[in-house]
């Protein structure tokens, strides 16, 4: 009986994120209350309705002293354009395990769907504007010179997957809800949880401010010169999706010192779904 309610429980989710129901009970009571169900199979001929995540371009790059270190700061998006939604669920057998195991839920043209365990990993994450769940390794950044030399990277540890904001408010996209539907904060203050769910539906992104946790580059010291800023949604192509094509994006930097030695940058271009620019 229990297997059958959580079964239920996901088709109502499935159907809620990809637009097919207009009155579904939130995320965080269907999955995180009743755990990933049974893994559910199907034939081969019915085609996935697979995530598109398309990684929008470095914004609002600033330099920012902090603690006597220079980081570079900025904005970064991942917008899923693709025809079904991103969902993930996480467990872990015991309270013990520091870190869930995720899966990725793909829902298929005939309404059913399957599951793929990712290599991917949940942990609880505590810090200044930080206390819930992240997905490891969703998202990467790094800084490069103009010819590939890598100079510096992100420390960020994960990311609290939702339905942020609206990608493009003015159209819709097959498989778009009428609203958001991932709008829980990943079990905020709930270390204990050994079972939790994130996801993106299709036609909305999931942002991130400068200077949130981990959104910026330690770049003291740097020489001045042109650098590109290169921003990587699911980086190891772990998470099954219909195009890996626009998952990097990039902007290309001057950065320069004045006369106190203080760095500033200067944002000469931006480059979509590309890591090259410039």
């Amino acid at each position: 009986m229990e297997v059958r309610k959580a079964a239920t429980a996901l088709v109502v989710l499935l159907l809620a994120a990809c637009g097919g129901g207009s009155a579904a009970p939130s995320p965080d009571d269907l999955g995180e209350s009743t755990g990933p169900p049974p893994d559910l199979e199907t034939t081969a001929t019915s085609p996935e309705l697979l995530p598109d995540l398309d990684q929008a371009s470095p914004a609002a790059i600033s330099v920012v002293l902090r603690e006597g270190r220079e980081h570079l700061a900025f904005l970064s998006a991942v917008e899923n354009m693709g025809v079904g939604p991103l969902l993930l669920s996480g467990r872990r057998p015991n309270a013990a395990e520091p870190e869930m195991r995720a899966r990725q839920i793909v829902r298929k043209a005939d309404g059913t769907a399957t599951t793929y365990v990712l290599e991917a990993r949940l942990r609880f994450i505590v810090s200044a504007t930080h206390r819930h769940w992240h997905l490891l390794g969703f998202e990467r950044y790094e800084l490069r010179t103009p010819g590939g030399e890598a100079v510096g990277r992100d420390r960020k540890t994960g990311f609290c997957l939702g339905d942020r904001y609206d990608a493009d408010s003015g159209s819709r996209i097959r498989g778009e809800p009428r609203r958001a539907v991932w709008t829980q904060e990943c079990g905020r203050g709930q270390r204990g949880r050994l079972r939790i769910s994130e996801g993106i539906s299709p036609g909305f992104g999931d942002d991130y401010v400068p200077l949130l946790e981990g959104q910026f580059i330690d770049v003291t010291g740097l020489p001045p010169g042109r650098y590109v800023l290169i921003h990587r949604a699911n980086p190891a192509n772990d998470v099954r999706e219909s195009s890996y094509a626009n998952n990097a994006a990039s902007a290309l930097l001057e950065l320069g010192r004045d006369g106190q030695g203080s760095a500033t940058v200067t944002v000469l271009a931006t480059c979509p779904d590309t890591a090259s620019c410039g």
